[in-house]
């Protein structure tokens, strides 16, 4: 048995960045910590600018390089973190996994389930690790959930909101349909949230409404989805996601209600009440989950000690959200498989 003494790489970790934004900065700034720098460092890294990977790579000290697919093909490279746009993750990832690399990709694996699904299947007979991130389940709203959930009895519905107003709406990535995909399956962990605290989900029915900026270029200035989940335990359940112009009121709200009392996480603050007291409490900060998230891989790769998920858990929550796309488009309830 493996223990976190007993090294299985005896080498540092050789790692190829595809992605300069914010969360691959974060990644980058984590695996130059004391703790990290131990166990990995950045050797290559790729961007959509030139000049802003350059001005990267000096930052991080390492080399910027011209395509992703010369990164992912590199010999002194073990893992690849993919941080970049939603679209390219699953070409990316499979290319990688081609090469006989380790992959960190981003939620989602891929904007189409049968692509996960053959992601997947090649990570495992390549014998490699493919880790799908989903900090929202290290994050303390969700630590926080499963510590009150037990008080309130049989939970029958919960609703999960979150609305970003922006205005102007940026003309980025994540305002353009195809780069961003469609918002659920785009913005997966608000779907995982409730897979990870509720279980299997019987049936979606789901309606979103866009505000477009440019009907050629396809982006968008602001986008509303709202679907509702039957679980196959009975629990009703609704998620609200919105951003961008059309909306003007910030809001990031997580309601459950059971059969003995109720739960409301509203920002930073919470309450759990029953008939017998009201217990009021602090959400912890986000801050430091992508290190966290970059730690227990390290960890995974070098001593074998167990990742909180799968590729399989990410999976299944990819398929309730395709369930809520197929949904949107025929204005139909569609039962998940």
């Amino acid at each position: 048995m493996y223990t976190s003494t007993t090294p299985v790489i005896n080498s540092k970790i050789r790692v190829g960045l595809v992605g300069i934004g914010y969360v691959a900065r974060t990644r980058a700034k984590a695996l130059q910590s004391d703790k990290l720098a131990r166990m990995a460092q950045i050797v290559v890294v790729w961007g959509h600018s030139p000049e802003e990977t350059t001005t990267f790579a000096q930052e991080f000290n390492c080399t910027a390089i011209a395509d992703w697919q010369e990164l992912v093909g590199r010999e002194d490279i073990d893992l690849v973190i993919i941080a970049t746009i939603n679209r390219d993750h699953g070409v990316i990832a499979k290319a990688a996994l081609v090469q006989y690399k380790h992959v960190i990709v981003e939620y989602p694996l891929a904007l189409n389930v049968s692509e996960a699904e053959e992601i997947i299947h090649l990570a495992q007979a390549q014998n490699k690790l493919l880790h799908v991130e989903h900090i929202e389940i290290l994050g303390g709203v969700h630590q926080v959930l499963k510590q009150y959930l037990p008080d309130i009895g049989r939970p029958f519905h919960t609703h999960y909101s979150t609305i970003k107003p922006e205005l102007p709406a940026p003309q980025k990535w994540s305002y353009h349909h195809k780069m961003f995909g469609f918002p659920l399956m785009a913005a997966l962990s608000r779907v995982h949230r409730l897979v990870d605290l509720f279980g299997r989900v019987l049936t979606v029915n789901c309606h979103q409404q866009y505000w477009q900026a440019d009907k050629e270029t396809e982006y968008f200035q602001g986008c509303i989805c709202v679907a509702q989940l039957e679980f196959v335990n009975g629990l009703l359940g609704q998620i609200t996601y919105g951003k961008g112009e059309t909306l003007w009121q910030a809001e990031r709200r997580f309601t459950v209600h059971g059969e003995n009392g109720g739960i409301i996480i509203d920002k930073e603050k919470g309450v759990m009440i029953n008939p017998r007291e009201a217990i009021n409490f602090d959400i912890p900060s986000r801050r430091g989950l992508f290190a966290k998230d970059t730690t227990m891989v390290l960890e995974y790769l070098m001593y074998k000690i167990p990742l909180y998920i799968t590729p399989e858990k990410s999976l299944y929550t990819l398929k309730v959200a395709d369930a809520a796309r197929r949904s949107a488009q025929t204005g139909l309830r569609v039962v998940v498989d």
